[in-house]
């Protein structure tokens, strides 16, 4: 089957049940942690970008959690930055990045847009697409890894995602799904992505790019420009990614963060996690010192005194201290004024992190650290080597997933939450994709004003 083939004809029953759980998964997650981000300073800024800068065109469409309607690339940049600016959404090991941060909000900004204009989309529909972008969008990843010696941020390779089921939406022709492709690589972000884990910054993992990119090279493949070919795709040496499209599937491999802090740092706050239901003692009031030994690149994290929230998400000193002394995670202990609460400042300075070569060797294929606990009685409690909670061996159950969203939706209210969960859920029901998905597009602050009335 050719990629062109599965992108045209794929429905998403044909995929696996634990599959498409997953992929269901995956958008709850998603639109949760876009929810938890909406009135960040970050999608604040992208979403005033947007309507000052890409106020319409013949593909308009909504942007979430906000209601505002710009034009879709607009969307696509803001809907990419907000996903993207609370770092808690899935990832995969292989392409060392993630789809759903790019994938959903540009797909969801371009099924909007169709749905303005008259096309509609069932919710069945679009999840069949939602899994092509998934699916695609990771073996780019899997391919550029390979093939390139620089570690690039995920916008690099999960354009190609959006172009794969955005052209499913648009009917496109097998040229200009080529030439689409071959505009999304070579306009893709390929960011490195070392340069901002080592100095933070709202630029993140490039999925805003990624998602304007994609769309971006949809319309301009309709419009008769030519690209093709994509090389990640169509070169002889990447040809193994791809020849077994449709019948094993990437989706299954990805992983799912308890927190919203980089992947790099969740195995050390799980191995505290286990430590705390071991030994109850444990505590920020106990501790003397906490080591931490893992891999180089979680190594690189450090981050003991963040200045601001992006800094807090790339690090792991303080995230781990915040989790002690505050006894959660979630998105108001790394914004706002935890970044400078001194309680976790202090223990987060008693934190020391390096790297150990027995768990370096083992990355990428497996994310680990090993915590040594030092009590100011002298006892010490050394852990075993660590997975992160939400690893495909170690995973999330559904209620933990639920709970999850729940935390970071709490900004919505009760109600809104619940509605938004409920369109989720059963979207794979619904005749209208968008009409059960309107939750998403209203205004936050439109809504937490009905919750408090």
């Amino acid at each position: 089957m050719s990629l062109f083939e599965f992108c045209r004809d794929f429905d998403l029953q044909q995929a696996p049940a634990h599959t498409q759980a997953i992929l269901r998964n995956s958008l709850l997650d998603i639109v949760g942690v876009m929810a938890g981000a909406a009135s960040n300073d970050t999608s604040e800024i992208m979403r005033s970008y947007a309507r000052l800068h890409y106020p319409g065109g013949v593909y308009t469409s909504r942007l979430m959690f906000d209601g505002q309607r710009v034009s879709m690339l607009g969307a696509a940049w803001a809907g990419g930055f907000s996903a993207d600016s609370l770092d808690a959404h899935e990832g995969h090991f292989k392409s060392k990045g993630h789809a759903g941060a790019t994938v959903v909000p540009a797909l969801l900004a371009l099924a909007d847009a169709l749905h303005h204009n008259g096309q509609e989309i069932s919710g069945h529909e679009l999840l069949s697409v939602l899994c092509i972008g998934y699916e695609t969008a990771l073996r780019a990843g899997t391919a550029l890894m390979t093939t390139s010696p620089t570690y690039h941020a995920s916008g690099g390779f999960s354009a190609m995602g959006v172009v794969c089921a955005g052209a499913r939406l648009l009917e496109f022709d097998e040229p200009t799904f080529r030439h689409a492709l071959g505009i999304a690589e070579y306009f893709s972000a390929r960011c490195p992505m070392m340069r901002v884990v080592l100095a933070p910054t709202m630029l993140r993992d490039a999925h805003g790019a990624g998602a304007y990119v994609g769309l971006n090279a949809l319309l301009m493949a309709q419009a008769g420009m030519t690209g093709a070919p994509a090389e990640i795709v169509e070169d002889p040496s990447v040809a193994p990614h791809w020849a077994d499209i449709g019948n094993r599937w990437e989706i299954d491999s990805q992983y799912f963060k308890p927190w919203p802090v980089c992947r790099w740092a969740q195995p050390a706050l799980t191995a505290m996690l286990e430590l705390q239901r071991q030994h109850p003692e444990v505590s920020a009031s106990t501790l003397e010192t906490i080591r931490v030994e893992t891999f180089f690149e979680s190594m690189c994290l450090q981050g003991h005194t963040p200045s601001n929230a992006d800094e807090a998400q790339y690090a792991l000193a303080f995230p781990l201290a915040a989790l002690i002394v505050r006894g959660k995670l979630g998105p108001d202990e790394i914004t706002g004024g935890s970044i400078n609460a001194p309680d976790i400042l202090s223990l987060s300075s008693r934190i020391e992190i390096v790297e150990a070569a027995d768990i370096s060797a083992r990355f990428p294929d497996e994310i680990l650290s090993r915590l040594t606990l030092t009590f100011k009685d002298g006892t010490i409690f050394v852990s075993p080597v660590t997975a992160a909670k939400g690893d495909p061996h170690t995973a999330m159950t559904a209620a933990e997933l639920d709970g999850k969203f729940d935390l970071f939706s709490s900004n919505l209210g009760v109600e809104r939450s619940l509605a938004v969960k409920h369109a989720i859920h059963s979207l794979g029901q619904a005749h209208s994709a968008i009409t059960t998905l309107e939750p998403i597009f209203s205004s936050v602050t439109h809504s937490e004003e009905a919750a408090d009335r």
